[in-house]
């Protein structure tokens, strides 16, 4: 087998900030703005509230803040806290292929061992293009998924890679932030399947603490076991079923091409990434009628993965959580349908429960379209059809919705998402100063002037 683990560190050590494209920069900056934002929009959610009560138990002065709060911890706290409530509303970035991940996960974790260590904006940025980079990639080497295993084993090797450029590592040294990380932290896919809790939104919170745990340890002088993604009972064998679909990927990553996060997508709903185009086709459909109560049946076209992932569990056809609605296909579209919009109170308890959603969603089928199918990862071809009691039928399909790299949006875009998700909290003087902050981020030399200015 080829060595892998050396490519993998070769290409960590060979990435500079200098040879970052503008584009990319941009894109750093973009994603953490964006992250700040569905963070804060959570704030009052009940996984945020119990992870900052965690968080008063590990205080540290001169550590990393808890965003929206002027608390302060260790890192590897301040990483599972921000990055659930990051995650929390299902609405922060995507990149969809042989695994699908949430790439900005990675980015609490990074900032919170950044400030931590007084590490300048700069480096931080390159972490985060270089954790980008090589989670991205092995999307598209091998799935996890496949063999049960959850995405976020992926997001907590990018975070391992950021963490090691942050701490500027030797080769062993970022060897073994990989190996320390990977070999005792693999995720089980049992987090995403049937009815969902909490911790389908603190996984990948979880995986990015491990991986900063793994980058301090390293940092005080522990190694890490070897041959951990090549061995007889490594990465590969273990979690990818003793082989990679795409290799070559892995082998040919170069610093003078770090931009994989220019192919990530950022989200204009608050739901699981595959149902975004079906929301975008519901809202183009609701232009042809006023009343919700006219739907005589909806029909749903869908594609292979976004039937597994959000449509198959018979829980998603009757959700009691916000976690098991906002991962439920036929749930995002009735909610689409009846308010024409959807937003993070789309999956409120009392909007779970609305009458018109429900039986919306007792007219609606789904089916797996062989020819969807093939529009993926490409895209997330989603065909909704909707007919009404006079008889009258309306049909949209959208393959490339708003955020997909193929259909971005502008800075300005972002920058309103971030101003709605903020609004209630924070004046506007406030929002332009934070969006300043971080769009001038490669700039800054000292971190808590930024992340200590989130208090709410």
């Amino acid at each position: 087998m080829e060595n892998f683990e050396s490519a993998i560190v070769n290409y960590i050590q060979s990435t500079k900030f200098e040879k970052l494209s503008r584009e990319v920069i941009d894109s750093v900056q973009d994603r953490i703005l964006d992250s700040i934002g569905v963070a804060i929009a959570a704030f009052d959610d009940d996984a945020p509230i119990a992870v900052r009560k965690y968080a008063l138990t590990k205080q540290k002065s001169n550590g990393s803040t808890i965003w929206g709060t002027d608390i302060m911890t260790d890192s590897e706290t301040a990483a599972f806290a921000n990055g659930t409530s990051v995650r929390y509303l299902d609405y922060n970035d995507t990149y969809l292929s042989l695994e699908p991940l949430h790439p900005s996960d990675m980015i609490p974790g990074l900032v919170a061992l950044a400030q931590e260590n007084n590490i300048s904006g700069k480096e931080l940025v390159l972490a985060i293009a270089t954790g980008y980079e090589l989670a991205v990639n092995l999307c598209d080497v091998a799935s996890l998924r496949s063999f049960g295993w959850d995405h976020v084993s992926y997001t907590g090797l990018g975070a391992s890679a950021g963490a090691s450029k942050l701490f500027n590592f030797s080769d062993e040294e970022t060897r073994s932030t990989l190996a320390i990380y990977s070999v005792p932290h693999a995720s089980m896919r049992q987090t995403r399947v049937g009815e969902l809790s909490m911790w389908k939104g603190a996984a990948a919170a979880n995986a990015v603490r491990n991986a900063i745990f793994a980058a301090n340890v390293v940092k005080s002088g522990f190694t890490g076991p070897y041959d951990f993604f090549n061995g007889e009972m490594g990465y590969v064998n273990q979690l990818l079923g003793g082989k990679l679909i795409n290799p070559d990927i892995l082998l040919n990553m170069k610093s003078d091409n770090t931009n994989r996060i220019l192919d990530t997508y950022i989200k204009k709903w608050p739901v699981e990434y595959h149902a975004q185009s079906a929301i975008d086709a519901c809202i183009e459909l609701r232009e042809n009628f006023q009343d919700p109560n006219l739907i005589k049946n909806v029909e749903i076209e869908t594609f292979k993965v976004a039937y597994e992932i959000i449509a198959k569990d018979p829980e998603k056809w009757d959700p009691k959580t916000r976690e098991t609605a906002d991962h439920s296909l036929p749930y995002t579209v009735a909610a689409a349908l009846v308010d024409n919009n959807i937003t993070q109170k789309s999956f409120d308890q009392e909007k779970i429960q609305d009458k018109l959603i429900k039986k919306v969603l007792g007219l609606t089928s789904l089916n797996e379209n062989d020819d969807l199918s093939k529009g993926y990862p490409d895209g997330i071809p989603n065909r909704i059809t909707v007919t009404l009691n006079n008889g009258n039928e309306y049909v949209s399909e959208v393959k490339y919705p708003r955020g997909h790299a193929n259909n971005q949006m502008s800075r300005s875009e972002i920058k309103a998402k971030f101003s709605e998700n903020v609004k209630n909290v924070y004046s506007a003087e406030k929002i332009e100063a934070i969006s300043d902050n971080i769009f001038d981020i490669d700039n800054c030399n000292d971190l808590n002037s930024i992340f200590s200015d989130l208090k709410i």
